[in-house]
């Protein structure tokens, strides 16, 4: 592909202003091709470009090609990040990003349909989201935390029965 061609170019960086530009036209061509994690990635890279230049017009074009994606915030963030999820809100963010209803949801969890779209709606920010059609892509950009970590076995004590 071009685009992929003109960003590879080893000189490329040498010249910010187009180098940003090329990242815009292709974070927007993947978008309408509905390649939005990919999208995001070259959107952001032109913002950064574009605010170190002072581009404001440039930066905030790009900013709203990714609003359009399904981030709701407008500042740049790293793409793999921490989330602080709580871990009722990331098995509800879990299930509703394979699909299920809320109602749905509440039944495997035990919980009211309301409780699940209250959490829902709490996480999306956390999350810099706006719908339920970006939770998939944005939990796969998580670094999983502490509280997410399944515990290690136990490490077999020298001389135990497994020596024997």
């Amino acid at each position: 592909m071009l685009f992929e061609a003109a960003l590879s170019r080893p000189d490329a960086e040498r010249w910010p202003w187009e180098h940003a530009r090329i990242h815009l036209a292709y974070g927007q061509w993947l978008r309408r091709t509905r390649d939005t994690t990919r999208a995001r990635l070259h959107l952001r890279a032109a913002i950064e470009t574009f605010d170190r230049l002072r581009a404001q017009p440039w930066t905030q074009r790009a900013r709203n090609e990714l609003r359009a994606t399904g981030v709701a915030g407008t500042a740049t963030r790293p793409e793999t990040r921490t989330a602080a999820l709580t871990v009722q809100e990331r098995q509800i963010a879990e299930l509703a990003a394979t699909g299920l209803t809320n109602k749905q949801i509440g039944e495997r969890l035990f919980l009211s349909h309301r409780t699940v779209g209250a959490h829902l709606h709490r996480l999306y920010p956390k999350l810099g989201i706006t719908s339920r059609a970006a939770l998939r892509d944005a939990l796969d950009t998580i670094t999983p935390d502490k509280n997410d970590q399944a515990p290690q076995p136990a490490s077999p004590i020298e001389g135990s029965h497994a020596q024997q």
